[in-house]
This record gives C-alpha cells, structure tokens and sequence, in this order.
C-alpha cells in the first residue's frame, strides 16, 4: 500500500486528488496540508512514501517544503504538482529531491502513475515538461553527442527503444504498449539500462537519450 500525503492550498484540489487516488486500493491517502509549513509537519506524523506537492501556495511554498523532506533520514518522495511548467520550478524542485513533475492538467492516469513511479523509486516527469527541460538542457551539440553515442553503445537494441521512450517522458506501461513488451519487463530494461550506463534515475537516463540523439 502506497502512503500518500496531498499538498495544495486550494480545498476543492485536495478533495479532487483525493477522490483520484482514493479510487484505487494500492494507494491511501494518509493526509492534507494547505502550505509547505503543514506538508513537513504531516509528514512527521503520517510518514507518507510519496508527497504530491503544489508548488505556490501562502507561508511556505512547495518547493521549500520539498527541501525540508529531503532532510528527514527516510525522505518521502516527492511528485510536484502544478499549473505552471515554468524551467527554474522544474530545476530548483529536481535539485530539492524531486522525483516527479506534473501538471495539474495531467490525467487521472498520469496522476496514479507518477505516485506509483515514485513509490517504486523511479523519476516520472510529464512529457510536455520534459520537452521543455530536456531541449533547454540537453540540445544534442556535437562534443555532448559524441560522448553519450560512446556511452550508450553498452546497450542493445532494446534498451535503447527504451531508453528513447524514457527520453519522451514515457511511463513503463506506455513503453510496453508502444514496444509491445510486459510492464515488469520494461521496468526490468530499465532497471538494466540505468545500472550500465551508472546513472541513479530516469531523469538522468531521459538527458542522456536527447543528447544521444534518440529523441527528435
């Protein structure tokens, strides 16, 4: 059972995101907080696995807040949640411990998978997002293509596929439907891909792909 802690200052979201995730019996929603202050104290008394977290809200903001867990000696994880996609929120939310990235127009879908990505240890940003981060950071210039080229030649064909789709901001079911391959068996190629390319999450995996050129 996934331990889920909503944070948003506006009522009727955190009533939204609750009925969402309260729909299915692998998540529980273990508590509310109206601002980044209440996210910190409520995760000491709740000790939630994953944190959904607005990013502007009064007092303290999310971004604040997502800090503060990353202290804790077992720090949830924490998914932002937001109407804005601007690239400094997604930056400074990935340098605080993030380890997912929506927007608050995502699907109910995209929502229950992200808290299940980062339950399960992965980063899940959403793919409009991750286009704007990744050709911002990752454009695939001549000196970075060549070395992730040469650092990717470790992979086989299908670890490639997958490392392209990771690239796009693909979930593991997304993947499997589109390569027609099980969703234990993407997350197996990914977990492979990571370890021999000695990266530590899919964000890291998903800039090595634009600057290999995978991604158009």
């Amino acid at each position: 059972m996934i331990r889920l802690l909503i944070v948003d200052d506006e009522w009727m979201v955190r009533a939204m995101l609750r009925t969402i995730m309260s729909a299915y019996d692998d998540i529980e929603v273990v508590g509310e907080a109206d601002d980044g202050h209440g996210a910190v104290r409520q995760a000491r008394d709740t000790a939630p696995d994953v944190v959904l977290m607005d990013i502007r809200m009064p007092r303290s903001d999310g971004l604040a807040a997502t800090a503060a867990l990353a202290r804790f000696p077992d720090p949830p994880k924490v998914v932002v949640l937001t109407t804005f996609e601007l690239d400094e929120y997604v930056e400074t939310a990935l340098r605080h411990g993030a380890v997912g990235f929506l927007l608050k127009d995502a699907t109910a879908d995209q929502m229950v998978g992200a808290v299940r990505s980062a339950a399960a240890g992965d980063a899940m940003l959403s793919p409009r997002v991750t286009r704007r981060l990744l050709h911002r950071f990752a454009e695939p210039t001549d000196p970075h293509r060549g070395e992730a080229l040469r650092r990717i030649g470790v992979l086989t064909d299908k670890e490639r596929e997958v490392l392209a789709a990771v690239g796009e901001g693909l979930q593991n079911n997304e993947i499997g439907r589109r390569l027609h391959l099980s969703e234990a068996t993407v997350k197996s190629h990914v977990s492979r891909l990571l370890a021999k390319l000695q990266l530590t999450n899919r964000v890291q995996a998903a800039i090595l792909a634009h600057r290999a050129g995978l991604v158009r």
